[in-house]
């Protein structure tokens, strides 16, 4: 049994400007008054819309309230996302301190998309970017046909929580080997020619290809070690060189006045002989690091003493190329 058939009508979009043809006189005003178009599209509830409100010499389109009484900023651009309305929105939000930031445009550029994502893993303030369409369905009034294109998001916060502390890492380490070496080199000249960086090492050549003397660090950990590695497919050759160095275990221990780690890395191609320290890391109070910093150079000191007249036996063998 065939049913009434269902009418369906035809969408059409329409050019903006034919719907509202000035940015700020209509538009504007326009969400002024139905600011539920937008807690619709975002899933938020605003209320208390007003126009021409000032930031310090500037006037913002919208601002709103959010359901905690907490200002919203809406900027509004009735063509492509430009970056002056970007830095208009950035500027409102901070002057008033928003916690929420909206910019509705006609047409998104992919680089303000990625820069609205990167905003938001700041978690400074939330903020969201929809695109504006003006629509209609046969001989119906024009509506508005608002998409979420970048909003806030647990994913988003999450990664820029792990930027955060990337960039703040680095910057610790640095400072970390910044204060080290300028003090090392008050002790010992072997790490005199190496300059500050933000990575979990810093180290100088033994005086034979593929060795090093490396100061190594964790958030609370230090290393002191002889590094053995010369590279892909000279696995063999370095196992010959932690081998001739394994056989005089018992005399390098004795000079050095304590045990050592002899790790070998089976599987891996490189080796190493060292020793770990509890006295910290870099995430250790400042005011501890210049006990570190001590213990970390009369380690190595020690360790260089120790292993020196072997390192530079190995010079006489096929091992010194």
């Amino acid at each position: 049994m065939n049913g009434t058939p269902v009418m369906i009508g035809k969408l059409t979009r329409l050019p903006l400007r034919d719907v509202w043809k000035h940015e700020a006189l209509d538009f504007t005003m326009w969400l002024e008054e139905n600011i539920e178009v937008l807690n619709d599209a975002l899933d938020l509830n605003l209320s208390n819309a007003e126009r021409e409100k000032t930031a310090g010499a500037f006037s913002l389109d919208l601002v709103a309230e959010d359901a905690n009484g907490s200002p919203v900023v809406i900027e509004n651009q009735l063509e492509k996302s430009n970056h002056d309305h970007l830095g208009k929105l950035l500027t409102y939000v901070s002057s008033i301190g928003a916690k929420i930031g909206i910019w509705i445009v006609a047409e998104p550029r992919p680089e303000h998309v990625t820069a609205v994502s990167w905003l938001n893993e700041s978690n400074a303030a939330a903020f969201y970017l929809l695109k504006l369409q003006a629509i209609q369905i046969g001989d119906s009034d024009p509506a508005p046909l608002l998409t979420l294109i970048v909003g806030p998001s647990e994913e988003g916060l999450e990664v820029g929580k792990k930027k955060k502390e990337l960039s703040e890492r680095h910057l610790i380490r640095r400072k970390f080997w910044t204060e080290f070496l300028e003090y090392a080199k008050t002790r010992t000249k072997l790490h005199t020619g190496i300059s500050p960086n933000d990575q979990n090492w810093v180290g100088t050549g033994a005086g034979i290809s593929g060795l090093a003397y490396n100061y190594s660090l964790t958030q609370h950990g230090a290393t002191i070690e002889l590094y053995i590695d010369r590279g892909k497919g000279a696995e063999e050759g370095i196992k010959k060189i932690f081998d001739q160095l394994f056989a005089a275990k018992a005399e390098i221990e004795s000079t050095f006045k304590g045990e050592l780690e002899w790790q070998s890395l089976e599987g891996k191609r490189a080796c190493r002989i060292c020793k770990r320290l509890k006295t910290g890391g870099y995430r250790s109070e400042v005011e501890h690091w210049p006990k570190l910093f001590e213990e970390m150079v009369t380690t190595m000191i020690s360790l260089e003493k120790a292993l020196s007249p072997f390192v530079k036996g190995l010079k006489k063998t096929e091992f010194g190329a």
